[in-house]
């Protein structure tokens, strides 16, 4: 449900609205929407969506206690044929097409934000070379809001990188549009410095026949909670969404997402890993990773195939992964719905079967790793970010001692 308007005490309910007057409707997406920051209660533990966020390392950006900005998050794009970028007022019609923020972090920063850049890939045009996009933070100790928004017209096919680096307090809104027919492989970095707090909502538009492939990287950062939200707009479409996470002490990375299938005939495909790991004589808190996955099918959605999974692999003591698949059907005229979900160690059977073969028990657990891994690295269309990420993937695991 979205709403943008606040009725007067005792009067009529005023309709429901999106911020241009445009009546919505209030069936569509059953989390609360809104562009309107007041719209939110203060969250607190006792909702649903922040139930496992560290509420207190949140520097009062969620209370409204530290919420003006001090900085800015500075974005460059790599130039292309067929590649238009703008730097738009927020009042730019294209901005927050493809949806209202769903949390109050986010409504603050769709409010706060200066300005929002756009970035389009003209109909029927095809880049070959991957399009880089860099994100620097504001710098420890300052605050700042941003909003991007990509969109691809109509028999459109790109690829996207986007690099987000640096440190500081960051809330976000990112907006993904996929014109008809068109598709869309973006690959999100997240390479924050040790100080960077982060908090993303992500909002994912899939048109008739179109594809998008997400995949979210997270290794840096103190607290990442990245939020996509993915909806179709007509039948045919195709997601999937792919993530890769690995903490340390002292962080706390979230990704909590949410597919709607409100249109027949589309299909959803989920795979997100991560590694958990800790050192018993650190000070910091102990690694803690949140993976929430939401699929609802509506009632129209026939014909929808949709699976989600999520494994984590805790290779030391303390470290706590929580992991929860979520699906909710309203039609028996599906192609297939499923889900699944792991916590768990090092796989004996896996070591068992290397060492007996004489490699030596440290090489062994690297190469299950690496394998654990390897499915949603070798997922990444562009082989430069593959060996990219296989490479950090080998610093923390020279890090842990493993």
């Amino acid at each position: 449900m979205t709403d943008t308007t606040a009725p007067e005490t005792g009067s009529t309910p005023a309709p429901l609205t999106d911020r241009y007057g445009v009546p919505v409707d209030a069936t569509k997406g059953d989390q609360f929407s809104s562009f309107d920051v007041g719209a939110f209660e203060v969250p607190s533990h006792k909702d649903e969506i922040w139930r496992f966020t560290p509420l207190r390392r949140l520097r009062g950006i969620h209370d409204g206690s530290n919420i003006t900005a001090t900085g800015r998050l500075l974005a460059s794009v790599a130039e292309h044929d067929g590649l238009t970028v703008e730097t738009v007022a927020m009042d730019d019609k294209r901005v927050g097409e493809a949806g209202a923020p769903r949390d109050r972090v986010a409504a603050q920063a769709f409010s706060s934000a200066s300005e929002a850049t756009v970035i389009t890939v003209a109909k029927e045009t095809v880049i070959d070379e991957p399009v880089y996009v860099t994100v620097d933070g504001p710098g420890e100790g300052e605050l700042a809001y941003g909003h991007t928004q990509v969109r691809l017209e109509a028999f459109a096919n790109a690829t996207f990188v986007v690099d987000q680096r640096g440190g500081g307090t960051i809330a976000e809104n990112v907006e993904f549009i996929v014109g008809d027919s068109a598709h869309l492989e973006i690959v999100l970095i997240q390479d924050w410095d040790d100080d960077a707090l982060h908090l993303a909502g992500h909002h994912l538009q899939v048109g008739r026949d179109a594809t998008l492939t997400y995949t979210t990287v997270t290794f840096g950062g103190e607290l990442v909670r990245v939020s996509p939200f993915a909806r179709f707009t007509a039948p045919g479409g195709t997601v999937t969404l792919n993530g890769l996470y690995y903490a340390d002490d002292g962080q706390h990375l979230e990704h909590r997402l949410l597919v709607d299938h409100s249109e027949p005939n589309c299909t959803s495909r989920i795979l997100y890993k991560g590694a958990l790991q800790g050192d018993a004589k650190s000070s910091l808190p102990d690694a803690h990773t949140v993976w929430i996955g939401d699929v609802l099918i509506r009632a129209r959605a026939v014909s929808t195939d949709t699976y989600e999974m999520n494994r984590n692999l805790v290779l030391t003591d303390g470290a706590r992964a929580d992991s929860v698949p979520n699906l909710e059907i309203e039609t028996g005229e599906i192609a297939g719905a499923g889900h699944a979900s792991a916590v768990g160690r090092f796989d004996e059977e896996q070591l068992f079967y290397l060492m007996s073969r004489g490699i030596p028990e440290d090489v062994a657990r690297r190469l299950v790793i690496r394998g654990f891994f390897g499915e949603v690295i070798n997922r990444i269309g562009v082989p430069e970010v593959r060996e990219r990420i296989t490479e950090a993937v080998e610093l923390e695991l020279e890090s842990s001692g493993i």
